[in-house]
C-alpha cells in the first residue's frame, strides 16, 4: 500500500529510513489494540451513516482477521509500511476494497496511535500493578514463613541493631505494594479515549465520541482534542515513572541479595539455575539476574528521562518528535515486567540460612537494647548510652528470637501487620482482576475472539 500521506513525489531514501526509524519492528505491540480501535471507530463511522451495515460487517470480519493474526505472529510489518496502522489499512483494502479505503475518515494517524497506545497502556498498567502485587504477595508469604528468624539490621552497612528476615522482606513488599498502587491509581488517567482528536483540532463531522469511547470499554473521552494530542508523550513519562519506582526498589532487594548471598555472609542461598558460571574458573556460580537487576532498573530510569527530554520543549499539537517516544516506552516497560518476574523467582528458590543469620547477630548488636534496658530501670537516656558505648565490651548477647519479639510497636520485628498487608494486596489484586476482565469484556464485544489481550508479553 502507498503511504497514508502520499505525494506526488518519492521520498529520498534516507529520509525514509531516518523517519520509519524502528517503528514497523515495535509496532507488533500495538496491532491488536489498533485493529480493536479500528473496529470501534468503523462501527462509530456506520451510526452517523459514513459506512453502510455491509461495509461495517466487511470491515469487523478483516479486522478479526488482523487480531487471529497477529496473536499467531502472522501480521506482518514491513519497512515500507512504516508502522502497524499502515499495515492494517494495507491489509483492510486488499481484502475488502473500497470500505477499507474508508476507514480513516475522521481519524488522523495522530489520534489512531494514540488510541492504539492508550489500550495498550491501559492494559499494561493493570497487568503489571498485579505482577508486581503478585510479587509482593510472594515476600509478604516469604516473610510470614521467616518472621522472626534473627537478622542483623545495619546501617552506613554496619551491625546495627536486631533485625528479623521478616522485617527485612516485609519491608519490600509493603514498598512494592504502594507502587503497584500507584499503578492502578494511574490506569485511570489512561482510561480515556483520545479518538476523534483527529490532528489535534477535531473534525467538521458528527462524530460520537462517547460510543465510541464506550464499545472499546473507555470510562470516558478525553474531552479537549487538544490536550489528547498534547497528553502523547506525558502519559508515556507517567507510566514509565512509575516503572522507574518498581525499579528501582528491585534493585536495592537485588543489590541485598547479592550481598547476602557471598560466602562472607552466608544468609541466602539463591536458586542453582537462576546463577550462571564463568568461561574460566569452573566453581564459579555467578548472580548474573540479580546484577542485571540493577543495570535494567537503570535502563528503565533512562527511558522515562529519554521521554521527557523528547517532549521538554514542543509547541501544543502534534510533532514528529512524538514517535521517537515509543521506543523508550517499550523498552522500559518490557524491562520492568522482567524485572518483576525474574525477582519473584528468585524469591521462591531463596534458601535461609538460620544459622548463619543467628550467628552473625553478635553482642555489639543489643548494645542500644541494653541502654533502652537501663533506661526503663531509671536515668537519663545521655548518661547511660555514653556508658554503654564506653564499655562495649561487657554488652551480652540478648536471646535473638525474643528480642524480635519484644518490640511491639506497629511494624517492629514483633508487630509486623503481615496479616493485613496480605489482605490489602488480595484486594488489590481483585481489583486488577475485575478491571482487567471488563477491558477483556469489552474486546470480545468488538471482535467475537474470547480472551483477546492488548499486551503481548
Amino acid at each position: 500500500m502507498s503511504k497514508l500521506w502520499q505525494k506526488d513525489y518519492s521520498l529520498d531514501s534516507l529520509m525514509e529510513e531516518f523517519t520509519v526509524n524502528k517503528d514497523y519492528v515495535l509496532d507488533q505491540q500495538l496491532v491488536i489494540s489498533d485493529a480493536l480501535a479500528s473496529i470501534a471507530h468503523a462501527r462509530g463511522l456506520s451510526s452517523i451513516g459514513l459506512l453502510a451495515e455491509e461495509e461495517l460487517s466487511l470491515l469487523e470480519e478483516a479486522l478479526r482477521q488482523v487480531i487471529s493474526l497477529r496473536v499467531s505472529d502472522a501480521f506482518p510489518i514491513t519497512a515500507e509500511d512504516e508502522d502497524c496502522h499502515t499495515a492494517i489499512e494495507g491489509f483492510l483494502t486488499r481484502m475488502v476494497g473500497e470500505a477499507g479505503k474508508k476507514i480513516h475518515t475522521g481519524r488522523s494517524r495522530n489520534d489512531q496511535v494514540q488510541t492504539a497506545l492508550r489500550l495498550w497502556m491501559r492494559e499494561f498498567s493493570l497487568k503489571l500493578c498485579r505482577e508486581t502485587g503478585t510479587l509482593a504477595k510472594s515476600l509478604l508469604e516469604f516473610a510470614k514463613k521467616h518472621e522472626f528468624v534473627p537478622m542483623p539490621g545495619r546501617t552506613h552497612m554496619q551491625i546495627a541493631m536486631p533485625s528479623s528476615v521478616g522485617l527485612w522482606a516485609a519491608s519490600f513488599a509493603e514498598e512494592l505494594y504502594d507502587e503497584a498502587q500507584h499503578l492502578m491509581h494511574l490506569s485511570w488517567t489512561f482510561d480515556q479515549s483520545p479518538l476523534g482528536s483527529a490532528a489535534s483540532y477535531g473534525v467538521p463531522l458528527p462524530l460520537d465520541r462517547e460510543f465510541v469511547a464506550s464499545e472499546m470499554g473507555f470510562s470516558r473521552v478525553q474531552n479537549n482534542v487538544l490536550y489528547a494530542n498534547n497528553s502523547r508523550g506525558k502519559f508515556e513519562a507517567m507510566l514509565l515513572d512509575s516503572c522507574d519506582y518498581i525499579a528501582l526498589t528491585i534493585s536495592k532487594l537485588a543489590q541485598d541479595l547479592i550481598l547476602f548471598t557471598l560466602p562472607e555472609f552466608g544468609y541466602f542461598s539463591l536458586p542453582q539455575e537462576l546463577c550462571t558460571g564463568s568461561s574460566i574458573m569452573p566453581q564459579k556460580k555467578n548472580p548474573d539476574g540479580l546484577e542485571l537487576a540493577r543495570s535494567r532498573s537503570a535502563l528503565v530510569s533512562s527511558s522515562a528521562m529519554a521521554v521527557k527530554s523528547i517532549i521538554r520543549s514542543l509547541p501544543s499539537g502534534y510533532n514528529r518528535d512524538f514517535q521517537d517516544t515509543k521506543e523508550p516506552l517499550m523498552q522500559g516497560t518490557k524491562a520492568t515486567w522482567q524485572l518483576v518476574a525474574i525477582m519473584d523467582r528468585m524469591l521462591k528458590g531463596l534458601v535461609v540460612h538460620e544459622e548463619a543469620l543467628s550467628k552473625a547477630c553478635v553482642p555489639s548488636l543489643y548494645a542500644t537494647d541494653v541502654v533502652l534496658a537501663r533506661v526503663l530501670e531509671g536515668g537519663n537516656f545521655r548518661d547511660i548510652y555514653k556508658d554503654v558505648g564506653l564499655n562495649l565490651s561487657e554488652v551480652e548477647a540478648f536471646d535473638p528470637v525474643e528480642t524480635l519479639k519484644n518490640r511491639t510497636s506497629m511494624g517492629t520485628s514483633g508487630n509486623l501487620g503481615l496479616d493485613d498487608d496480605l489482605l490489602f494486596v488480595n484486594l488489590m489484586l481483585e481489583g486488577c482482576d475485575q478491571v482487567l476482565q471488563s477491558y477483556s469484556d469489552a474486546y470480545e464485544n468488538l471482535c467475537g475472539i474470547a480472551g483477546i489481550e492488548v499486551v503481548l508479553y
